[in-house]
C-alpha cells in the first residue's frame, strides 16, 4: 500500500507543450558551491554520493539529472505557519542541498490547526525554532537551519530559491526586486481561509529541459520520401504519439543514409501514422526500416517581476468552470494586504462590517489599476464570502497550494517541468454551506476564536462542524504516501478528536524507499509496520486523535474483521491504495453498506480525486480504464524489438527458473492431489510440468557449487547462442515471406548469436547471479568470488550444438494458438513411473520470490544480465539496473509533492460529506499533472439510473429481504420466488449467490424438486460447498427477472437478511 498509482482517468494530457530546464542564470551561480561535487550531497556540511535507495521512487519522477542539480540548489522559505511548513516538509523530503527557515513571529493557537509541527507547549515560541528540529528529521542530507532576522539583501544571496508565505505585499515587491535582479528564483504562495495564490517569478532566463517529464517517444518506419518536405509513414502497428513542433531524430535506415545520427529535427504532423521532415531531395532513395527517435530539446522562458506581472497578470486556469475567477481574486488579494496594512489585522471571520470594508478596498484597488489586471465589473458577493473566511487556516488548503508550491521550487532547482506563468489562484467555497444564493447562517459569534487549536478552521466553518469532525468514525485503508498524509491532515482538522475514532489498516512493514514520501517515518522505523508507527506519530500532532492501527489485508480474508457491524458504524471510508483490485473490493463494500468513499491516486506528478457519495455519484467501479496492452508471446520468445520485451522475457526466465519449478515440485512432494490436478491440465501441459518436476527433483538437481555455476553456464549457452542458431537455422538473415519482402524487417530485428568469455562483465555477472540463485533455490551455500568463478567455467566442457531440421518455430500468435501441439502419451507414462515417490524423498526446494529493492539478493543482477544479454544477440539498445528496474520491477514513480496536493484535495471532500452535502455540483473530482502544470475538476458523474414498470433505481439501491421472518421459520426457494411474484410482480429466471447458481428457469426437473422446499441458506452452502460464517447477517442474491408481459428487465440486487 506503499505508492498509489494513477488508476483511472488519466485525462490529464490536456495542454501539453513540448521543452526542457536548467536551475540558474548566470549571475545566479554562487560562489559558496566551490567545495560542493556536482553530484555531490551535502550530508550535514559533509560530500556524500546520492542515495538512491532513498531517492528511488522520485528519481523515476525527476531523473539523475534534475536530481544532481537540486543536490546543488539552497533554499529559503519565509513564514513557517501552515503553508510554510508544509512547503518545507516537500522541499526537505525532495533532496535539496539545504533549506533555511524563516520566521518573526510566534507561534499562536489559530496556527495549530495546520501547523504540523507545533505542539501546545511551544505557544509564544518562535515558529521557524521550534519547526527546524522536527523538520531535520525528515532528510538527514539536507541540513536544516532558522533564521528569526528580518530579511535583507546580503542574507537572500546565498539562496538560489526564495519562498515567500505570510508575508505582506510591500515585502512581496521589495523582495521579489532584489530576487529579480540577482537571478534569485521567487516563489510567493499565500492561503487565507478556502483561498490561495501562487506566483512565480523564475528570472529572465530559465531553461527549461524537460517539458513535460514523459519519456521520450519512438516509432518503427516503413517508408520516407523524397520531396520538399520529405514524409515519413511510420509502421501502422500502433500510432506515432508525436505533435507538430517535436524534433526527432533518425537511426537505422537503411537507403537514406544522411538521416542516420542527424542534429534534431522539428516535425510537422500530417497524420496518426505520417509527418513530415526537412527537404529530402537530395538524400539517397530510401530503402527500408529505421527507427525515429523524439529528442526532448531545452526551451528557454522568460519571467516578470511580481511588481509588473502584477500590473499585467498571465493566469494559469486551475478551474475552467471559474473561469473569470483568477482576475476577481487578483484583485481581492491585494485588497487583504491593504485591509491589513490599514488595521494590523485581517477581517474579523464573518464579520458583515469588515466584509463591507474590504469591497470598498477592493473597488479603490481595481480603480488604481492601469493594465490588464484591472476587472470590468466586481463580484461583490465573492469579496465578502472572501473577507468572511480570509482569517482562517485550512490544512487541506495548505496541503494543496504547499505541494504545488514546492514543486515550483523543484522546478526552479531542476530545470525539470514548465514552471507555472505566472500566477495561480485557487478557491474551495463550495465546502460552505450549499444555500442557493443566499448567505449561509454563520455568525461572528460562532467563528469568533476560542483559544483552541482549531481556532483557525473555526474561523471558517463555526463550532458545529468542529464537533461533527470530532464524532466521525473512518476507515481509512493504506498507510503508504496518501495514508501519511491523510492522517496529518485528519489530525489538524481534528476528525475523530472527540468520541470518533479512525481505524488504519496497512499490512506492509516500512523500507527504506518509503522515507522519501511517507513522512510519518523515519530511518528506526524501517522494518516496523506502517500502521502503527504513522497512528504513533499523528497523535503527536494532535494527541486527541483517536487511531487505532491494523496489519489485515482488505478483502474476502477479513470479512470476519471487517463484517456488518464494523461496516454500519462507519461514518466513511478513505482508500490509500496501491492497486485497482483492492480499490474495487473497497468500493462494492461502500456501495453495499451505503458509505461514503474518498478514492485518490498519483503517478508521478499526475493525481486524481474522486469521491463517491451514496445515492448520489456513480461508484468508483462505474467506470474503468481500458486494459495494458501486452505483449505478444511470440514478440517475447523469438521477435523482441524494445528493450521492455528483453525486460519482460528476463521476468518470465526469473520465474520459469527459480520459482515456478520449486514450487511445483514442493506441491508434488507434499500435496497427494497434485498429480490428479496436473493430469487434468489441458493439451501438452501435464507433460510440461511433470517434466520440469523431473529436472528438478533428478536430471538438474546440483550437489555442489561447481554443478550450479555448470548449470547456469549451460543454460547461457542455450539461451545466448544456440536457441539463437536454431531461430536463424529456421528464418536465415536473407529469408523472404511468401510475399517476396524480407522476413526480417519491420518489427522483426535479425538477431545474432553471442560467443561466451569469461573475459565479459556481462557473461559473468548473468553466471554469478543465475548460479547463486540456483543455489538458493536447492538450499546450497553460493559464492561471489569472481576470481574463483573464472577457474571453474575454464574447467567446464560446454556441448557442441548443430540446429535441427523439423523444429517448428511460431511466428504469431496466431499461429501459435492454431498448433495444437500433440501430447506424448507414453512420455507421461515414462514421467509417471521415473518420478521419486514422494514418501521418500527428503526434498527442501525454496521457490525465490521476486524482491527488487534488495541489491544483495542478485534478483535484480539476474534481470539486468539476462535482459541486456538478449538485447545485445538483437541489436537494441541496453538499460542500466535503474531503468531495468523500473520497467521490470513494475515501480510506481511518486514524489511527495503529488500526494500532498492531492490530499488537500480530499479532505476539502471530507469536509463537505461531514457537512452533509447532497448537491452533486458542490462535489468536486480532480485530476492534475503537476509537470506541465494542468488541473481540471469536474463535478462528480451521477449515479446511472435504470427503471422497471414506474420504478427508477440506482446501484444504490436494492431489494430488502427478510429471510428469518419472527416466527423463526426461514424462507424457502418457492417462498421466495412467489414473493417477487407477488410483491413486485416479477417473475425470476435466475437466481445467483456470488458464483453460485441457485436456480434457473432450465434447470433439470429432479434438481428443481429438490430444492424449491429448502431453506435459501441450506441451498446456498449446498451449492457453494461452503458453510456460512457466524459474523454473515445478510446474503447478497442477483436475479434475472421478467415482467407481466415476459420482457427481461434489469432490477437491483436483494440483500436477503438472515441474523
Amino acid at each position: 500500500m506503499s505508492s498509489s498509482p494513477l488508476s483511472k482517468k488519466r485525462r490529464l494530457s490536456g495542454t501539453e507543450t513540448k521543452t526542457g530546464s536548467h536551475c540558474s542564470s548566470s549571475n545566479s551561480v554562487r560562489t559558496d558551491l566551490s567545495h560542493t561535487p556536482v553530484n555531490g550531497m551535502a550530508k550535514n556540511g559533509n560530500d556524500a554520493e546520492m542515495d538512491e535507495g532513498l531517492y528511488s521512487r522520485q528519481l523515476y519522477v525527476l531523473g539523475h539529472a534534475a536530481m544532481k542539480r537540486m543536490q546543488n540548489s539552497s533554499v529559503l522559505i519565509s513564514g513557517m505557519r501552515g503553508l510554510g511548513v508544509e512547503i518545507a516538509k516537500n522541499v526537505i523530503l525532495g533532496g535539496v542541498r539545504s533549506v533555511t527557515v524563516h520566521d518573526q513571529g510566534v507561534a499562536e493557537w489559530r496556527d495549530l490547526s495546520s501547523q504540523f509541527y507545533l505542539r501546545e507547549d511551544d505557544l509564544g515560541k518562535n515558529r521557524a525554532e521550534v519547526s527546524q528540529p522536527r523538520l531535520a528529521e525528515l532528510n538527514s542530507y539536507v541540513p536544516v537551519t532558522a533564521h528569526t532576522e528580518e530579511l535583507v539583501e546580503d542574507f537572500l544571496t546565498q539562496f538560489h530559491v526564495v519562498v515567500l508565505t505570510n508575508s505582506t505585499l510591500d515585502e512581496q515587491q521589495h523582495l521579489g526586486e532584489i530576487c529579480h535582479n540577482k537571478g534569485i528564483k521567487l516563489v510567493i504562495a499565500d492561503t487565507r481561509g478556502l483561498f490561495g495564490q501562487l506566483f512565480c517569478d523564475f528570472g529572465e532566463e530559465m531553461i527549461v529541459f524537460d517539458t513535460n517529464g514523459e519519456q521520450p517517444i519512438s516509432a518503427m518506419i516503413s517508408m520516407i520520401t523524397k520531396d520538399n518536405s520529405g514524409v515519413v509513414t511510420c509502421l501502422d502497428e500502433a500510432r506515432h504519439g508525436f505533435e507538430s513542433g517535436d524534433f526527432v531524430t533518425f537511426t537505422e535506415v537503411q537507403g537514406m543514409t544522411e538521416l542516420n545520427g542527424c542534429k534534431p529535427m522539428e516535425i510537422k504532423v500530417l497524420g496518426p501514422y505520417t509527418f513530415s521532415i526537412c527537404d529530402t531531395n537530395g538524400f539517397t532513395d530510401y530503402v527500408r526500416g529505421g527507427i525515429v527517435s523524439q529528442v526532448k530539446m531545452p526551451k528557454k522562458i522568460a519571467f516578470k517581476s511580481v511588481s509588473s506581472s502584477m500590473m499585467e497578470p498571465e493566469f494559469l486556469i486551475t478551474d475552467f468552470a471559474k473561469f473569470e475567477r483568477p482576475g476577481q481574486l487578483h484583485v481581492s488579494f491585494q485588497a487583504i494586504h491593504a485591509f491589513q496594512k490599514k488595521h494590523n489585522h485581517l477581517p474579523a471571520p464573518w464579520s458583515r462590517a469588515d466584509g463591507e470594508e474590504l469591497l470598498t478596498l477592493a473597488k479603490e484597488v481595481n480603480s488604481a489599476q492601469t493594465g490588464s489586471a484591472k476587472v470590468e465589473e466586481l463580484d461583490e458577493s465573492l469579496i465578502k464570502q472572501f473577507s468572511f473566511v480570509a482569517a482562517g487556516d485550512l490544512a487541506p488548503v495548505n496541503a494543496f497550494i504547499g505541494g504545488l508550491a514546492a514543486q515550483e521550487v523543484m522546478k526552479a532547482c531542476s530545470g525539470k517541468f514548465m514552471p507555472i506563468m505566472q500566477w495561480l489562484y485557487f478557491d474551495a467555497l463550495e465546502c460552505l454551506g450549499e444555500g442557493e444564493g443566499e448567505q449561509p447562517t454563520l455568525t461572528e459569534e460562532e467563528c469568533a476564536p476560542r483559544s483552541c487549536r482549531y481556532d483557525g478552521q473555526i474561523a471558517v466553518f463555526g463550532s458545529k462542524l468542529q464537533d461533527l469532525l470530532g464524532k466521525q468514525r473512518y476507515f481509512l485503508v493504506g498507510a503508504g504516501a496518501i495514508g501519511c498524509e491523510l492522517l496529518k491532515n485528519f489530525a489538524m482538522i481534528g476528525l475523530a478528536c472527540g468520541e470518533g475514532e479512525v481505524i488504519v489498516t496497512d499490512m506492509d512493514t516500512i523500507e527504506k524507499s518509503n522515507l522519501n514520501r511517507q513522512f510519518l517515518f523515519r530511518p528506526s522505523d524501517v522494518t516496523k509496520m506502517k500502521s502503527d508507527t504513522a497512528a504513533a506519530a499523528v497523535k503527536q500532532m494532535n494527541p486527541s486523535i483517536r487511531i487505532t492501527g491494523h496489519q489485515n489485508r482488505v478483502g474476502p480474508d477479513t470479512e470476519r474483521v471487517y463484517d456488518d457491524d464494523f461496516f454500519e458504524s462507519l461514518d466513511g471510508v478513505a482508500n490509500a491504495l496501491d492497486n485497482v483490485d483492492a480499490r474495487m473490493y473497497m468500493d462494492r463494500r461502500c456501495v453495499y453498506y451505503r458509505k461514503p468513499l474518498l478514492e485518490s491516486g498519483t503517478l508521478g506528478t499526475k493525481g486524481n480525486v474522486q469521491v463517491v457519495i451514496p445515492f448520489i455519484t456513480e461508484s468508483y467501479s462505474s467506470s474503468q480504464d481500458p486494459p495494458e496492452k501486452s505483449i505478444p508471446i511470440c514478440t517475447l520468445k523469438n521477435f523482441p524489438n524494445a528493450i521492455e520485451h528483453t525486460l519482460q522475457w528476463a521476468r518470465d526466465e526469473f520465474e520459469g527458473l527459480f520459482k515456478q519449478p520449486a514450487e511445483n515440485a514442493m506441491q508434488y512432494l507434499s500435496d497427494p492431489k497434485f498429480m490428479e490436478r496436473t493430469l487434468k491440465l489441458p493439451g501438452a501441459q501435464p507433460v510440461e510440468v511433470l517434466e520440469a518436476v523431473y529436472k528438478s527433483l533428478v536430471t538438474d538437481c546440483p550437489h555442489s557449487w561447481v554443478e550450479c555455476v555448470t548449470w547456469a553456464r549451460t543454460h547461457w549457452q542455450c539461451q545466448y547462442s544456440n536457441n539463437i542458431r536454431q531461430l536463424l537455422h529456421n528464418f536465415p538473415p536473407d529469408q523472404l515471406t511468401s510475399s517476396g519482402a524480407p522476413f526480417w524487417s519491420g518489427p522483426k530485428r535479425c538477431p545474432h548469436p553471442l560467443d561466451f568469455s569469461t573475459s565479459n562483465e556481462l557473461h559473468m555477472d548473468y553466471v554469478m547471479a543465475g548460479a547463486n540463485l540456483y543455489a538458493q533455490s536447492y538450499g546450497l551455500p553460493g559464492s561471489t568470488d569472481r576470481a574463483a568463478l573464472v577457474k571453474i567455467l575454464q574447467e567446464i566442457k560446454v556441448p557442441t550444438f548443430i540446429p535441427r531440421s523439423g523444429v517448428k518455430i511460431h511466428v504469431s500468435d496466431q499461429d501459435l494458438q492454431n498448433s495444437n501441439s500433440n501430447v506424448d502419451d507414453s512420455r507421461l507414462e515414462e514421467l509417471k513411473i521415473q518420478l521419486p515417490s514422494s514418501e521418500t524423498s527428503q526434498f527442501k526446494l525454496n521457490a525465490i520470490e521476486f524482491e527488487k529493492d534488495d541489491d544483495s539478493n542478485f534478483h535484480m543482477d539476474f534481470i539486468v544480465a539476462a535482459s541486456n544479454l538478449r538485447a545485445e544477440n538483437y541489436d537494441i539498445p541496453p538499460a542500466d539496473r535503474h531503468k531495468s528496474k523500473l520497467i521490470a520491477g513494475k515501480i510506481i514513480p511518486a514524489i511527495a509533492t503529488t500526494t500532498s496536493a492531492v490530499v488537500g484535495l480530499v479532505c476539502l471532500e471530507l469536509i463537505k460529506i461531514v457537512q452533509g452535502h447532497k448537491k452533486l455540483e458542490t462535489f468536486k473530482n480532480g485530476f492534475m499533472n503537476l509537470a506541465l502544470p494542468f488541473f481540471a475538476f469536474s463535478e462528480p458523474i451521477a449515479a446511472p439510473r435504470h427503471k422497471y414498470y414506474e420504478i427508477d433505481w440506482s446501484l444504490w439501491d436494492r431489494f430488502e429481504v427478510t429471510g428469518v421472518p419472527p416466527n423463526g421459520e426461514e424462507m424457502t426457494l418457492r417462498q421466495f420466488l412467489d414473493y417477487f411474484k407477488n410483491e413486485h410482480k416479477l417473475e425470476i429466471t435466475m437466481l445467483s449467490q456470488g458464483v453460485s447458481m441457485l436456480y434457473s428457469f432450465f434447470m433439470p426437473a429432479a434438481k428443481l424438486k429438490e430444492r424449491l422446499d429448502l431453506p435459501m441458506t441450506e441451498i446456498v452452502t449446498k451449492v457453494s460447498k461452503k458453510k456460512l460464517g457466524k459474523h454473515v447477517k445478510a446474503l447478497v442474491f442477483e436475479l434475472c427477472c421478467n415482467d407481466l408481459s415476459d420482457e427481461d428487465v434489469e432490477v437491483p440486487y436483494v440483500r436477503y437478511t438472515m441474523r
